[in-house]
Parts: structure tokens; sequence; C-alpha cells
């Protein structure tokens, strides 16, 4: 619980600062002879991303967690590229240097706190057969309990529950057309 609530202070405190990057491009937009076309680019992915991280905040254990870890892993990304150029323009460093060690301790305070994946979410496929072919339907078994993903498993769906061609489509020509259907846990 205390974790869960820690997350969702950081998403806040991320998403706003990562939000407020819209103010740069509006700037860049509005004066691009004097600014930087790359920055105002970047700005506004951040912007967005800032949104999308404001949406998790709502429920971020729920399916948010790749959305965290992209969010820490490019704040990485850009903390390295950010360094290195604060190492080659030397009027830079300093900024560039101070940058690189925020996208840092924000990339390892959503790590740190990213929701723990489920051993239950394993996604398996469940594969619809018919007469006709199979068809595979990702299913979540965290969604269904054992019990349920058994009966799954063996049960038959039928078009018609008076239709003989689940036992012998071959035999009866009038529903060899009606495929019977079967599940089957991959």
């Amino acid at each position: 619980m205390l974790r869960e609530r820690a997350l969702k202070i950081v998403l806040a405190l991320v998403g706003l600062f990562f939000s407020a990057a819209i103010y740069p491009v509006i700037g860049g937009l509005l004066d691009p002879a004097h600014s930087d076309p790359g920055d105002t680019m970047m700005m506004g992915l951040y912007f967005a991303l800032g949104i999308f991280l404001l949406l998790a905040l709502r429920n971020p254990s729920a399916h948010h967690r790749s959305l965290i870890a992209f969010a820490a892993w490019s704040s990485f990304a850009h903390a390295v590229v950010m360094s290195a150029l604060g190492f080659e323009i030397a009027s830079e460093r300093a900024g560039f240097l101070v940058g690189s060690a925020v996208l840092v301790v924000i990339g390892v305070a959503l790590i740190v706190l990213a929701p723990a994946k489920k051993s239950g979410d394993r996604v398996s496929a469940a594969v619809l057969g018919s007469h006709s072919g199979e068809m595979s339907i990702p299913i979540s078994r965290s969604e269904a309990s054992q019990t349920r993903v058994r009966e799954a498993a063996i049960a038959t769906f039928r078009l018609s529950d008076h239709c003989p061609c689940f036992l012998s489509p071959q035999s009866f020509p009038s529903c060899v057309n009606r495929p019977s259907y079967h599940v089957r846990i991959a």
C-alpha cells in the first residue's frame, strides 16, 4: 500500500514535470527562429508522456507497468545523451549534467516503485478450433480461475445444441456447413 502510494506521488510529480514541456513547445512554435526545432519536437514527446503518466496515476498497477518502464528507461537514455553532450560542449556542461542527474533520479524512482510483475499475469493462448481451422485468442490467467480455465479447456461450443455434426460432420451433410467449436488451452 505504501509503495503504491509512493508510486502515485512520483507519477503525479513526473507527469506534471513532463507535461510542463508544453510551454517550450508553444514558445518554439510561436518563435521558431529563436528555438531549436529538435528541442521543440522532443518537448512535444515529453508533454505526451507526461499526460499518459498522469492517466496512469488512477491505477498504476493495472495495465501501466510497461508505460512506467518506458518512462524510466527513456529518462536513462536521455541522461546518457545529455551527459555525453555535456562533456563535448564545455559551455553547456553544468546544465547538461544537472539535467542528466534529474533524469537519472526520475528513472531510478520509477524503476524502484514500478508495480511488480504478477505471476498470474502470464498470457496464454486459447485456441478456438472449428471444422474449418483454428484461431488463437490471448487470455489472461489472472482473469480466470484455474477451474474456469480447465472448464474452458474441455468445453464444447456449438452453434446449435441439436446439431450432431460435432460427433461426425461427414455423416450429417446438412450440418457440414455449421461449424462446431472447441476450446483448447495452449
